[in-house]
C-alpha cells in the first residue's frame, strides 16, 4: 500500500463508532476489535459522586436558554433558585424547572450562601461581568456564549478573577464543541492522528433577510455589535480541536451591496458577515466566517492536517489511518458518552445536555470544564480583532495571548 492510500469513514461508520457489529467492529486491516475498543458510547451512565452541587440559574429571555441545558433535571444537582430581571419571565421559569425559590436579580441570587454554583444564561454584554460577579461570591460559574461582547477590556478583568479564584470553575458553554464531528475530531487531535493542522474552517452563518425582524434581546444589544463580536461557533472548530490560539488575523466585512441601504448601527457597523483569516499557533491558517446572508443555517467547520482531514467523515493517508486505527484499537473514545437518566442532547447539534453535566462533572471532580476561560477567550477574543482588522481594511492585527 502507498503511502497516498486514503482510508474515508462513512457516516454510518461515524455515527455507529467506527461500524458496531454485534460481535465486534472490523476495522482497516481486517482485525476484529472488542465494542469497547471501537470508541463506542458506554450503553449506561456512571455517577462519579452521590453528592449534589446546589446550583442557581438565571435568565430566561427571548431563547430561554436558562432551562435548556438540563441543569435543573440533573441527578447530581439541586436546584436552589432561578432569577430573571422580568417577574413574568422569572415566574415562568420558576414554574417549568419545579423551582419554589425565585430571585428578582442575579445580585441578590449571588448572596445566598446556600448555592454553590450558576448558570447565566444572561445578554451577552454582560457574560465576563456575571461570571466576575458569581466568582467573587465564592460561586462556580457557566455563561452562554461569547464570554465577552465589545468591551476587550473584559478580557482581561475575567481573566484576573479567574486566576484569582483557581478553585472554581469557569465555563463557557459553548455548543459546537459538542457537535459530533468537533467532538471526535478533538479526540484524534489529541491522539496525534492528525498529525499538525495545516488549514481550517469554522462557519457560523444565521440567515437573516434584511427588513426582518431580529431576534429580541435585553436592551437590544444584538443590534449594537458586529458579526465577528459573536464568533465562537465558528472559532470552536479550530480553538475547540487543538486547545491552541490563533495569532492575528486579517478579515474583510461585507456590508449590503446597494449602498444607499447601508445604515450604521450604534456602534457603527455595517457589515452583515465579516470573513477573517486567521495564523494558528501551529504555523497554520484558519478561515471563519460569521454571518447573515441567506443560504443554509451552519454552526460547521472542517480540518486539514499533515496526516488526516475531517469534514463531517475521517480521511486520512497510510500514516494517518494507522494512527487513528491504534488510538482506537487502544480504547480512544471519538463518540459521545452516555447522559445521565433523563438528561437528553438537546438543541445545538445535541450539544445543550452535554455542556449542563460537563459543567456539574467538572465541579464534582475538581477539573477543568470543555471549555475553561483559556478556550474561551480564544474563541472570543480573535473577533474583536478580526473586526478591527475589517474596518482597517484588511489590516493583519496581532492577537493578545493568554496564559493562568
Amino acid at each position: 500500500m502507498s503511502s497516498t492510500h486514503i482510508h474515508s469513514i462513512g457516516r454510518r461508520d461515524f455515527l455507529e463508532g467506527i461500524g458496531m457489529l454485534s460481535l465486534g467492529t472490523v476495522v482497516p486491516g481486517g482485525l476484529l476489535v472488542s465494542s469497547a475498543q471501537a470508541g463506542q458510547r458506554p450503553k449506561k451512565w456512571e455517577p462519579v459522586s452521590e453528592r449534589k452541587v446546589r446550583v442557581g440559574i438565571v435568565g430566561h429571555g427571548a431563547c430561554q436558554f436558562g432551562l435548556q441545558f438540563g441543569l435543573q433535571d440533573h441527578p447530581n444537582v439541586e436546584l436552589v433558585a432561578v432569577s430573571d430581571l422580568f417577574p413574568d419571565r422569572c415566574a415562568d421559569m420558576a414554574r417549568k424547572a419545579k423551582c419554589a425559590k425565585t430571585y428578582p436579580s442575579l445580585e441578590e441570587m449571588v448572596k445566598d450562601d446556600s448555592i454553590e454554583a450558576i448558570y447565566c444564561a444572561t445578554d451577552a454584554p454582560s457574560h465576563a461581568k456575571h461570571a466576575i460577579l458569581c466568582m467573587s461570591h465564592g460561586k462556580h460559574v457557566a455563561t452562554a456564549v461569547p464570554a465577552f461582547l465589545g468591551d476587550i477590556e473584559d478580557a482581561e478583568r475575567l481573566l484576573e478573577c479567574c486566576r484569582k479564584n483557581k478553585g472554581l470553575v469557569y465555563a463557557m458553554f459553548e455548543t459546537s464543541c459538542f457537535h459530533d464531528d468537533l467532538f471526535a475530531m478533538e479526540k484524534l487531535f489529541a491522539a496525534g492522528v492528525f498529525g499538525r493542522i495545516h488549514y481550517s474552517e469554522g462557519e457560523y452563518c444565521h440567515p437573516h433577510s434584511p427588513g426582518a425582524p431580529s431576534i429580541g434581546s435585553y436592551k437590544d444589544w444584538r443590534k449594537k455589535g458586529c458579526p465577528m463580536w459573536y464568533p465562537t461557533h465558528a472559532m470552536a472548530y479550530y480553538v475547540g480541536v487543538t486547545h491552541k490560539p490563533l495569532l492575528d488575523v486579517s478579515c474583510r466585512g461585507i456590508p449590503l451591496f446597494d449602498e444607499d441601504k447601508r445604515s450604521p448601527n450604534a456602534i457603527g457597523n455595517i457589515f452583515k458577515s465579516e470573513v477573517g483569516l486567521f495564523r494558528t499557533a501551529e504555523g497554520g491558517l484558519s478561515r471563519m466566517i460569521i454571518g447573515s446572508s441567506q443560504g443554509e443555517y451552519l454552526e460547521a467547520g472542517r480540518i486539514r492536517g499533515e496526516y488526516a482531514g475531517f469534514n463531517k467523515t475521517f480521511v486520512g493517508d497510510k500514516i494517518g489511518s494507522k494512527r487513528r486505527h491504534e488510538a482506537i484499537k487502544g480504547g480512544l473514545q471519538i463518540k459521545k458518552y452516555a447522559l445521565p437518566p433523563g438528561i437528553f442532547p438537546g438543541g445545538h447539534g445535541g450539544s445543550h445536555g452535554y455542556l449542563g453535566d460537563d459543567f456539574i462533572n467538572a465541579i464534582l471532580r475538581g477539573r477543568k470544564p470543555r471549555v475553561d476561560v483559556i478556550d474561551a477567550l480564544n474563541m472570543t477574543v480573535p473577533g474583536y480583532y478580526a473586526h478591527l482588522s475589517s474596518m482597517r481594511n484588511g489590516e493583519t492585527i496581532k492577537i493578545p495571548q493568554y496564559s493562568l
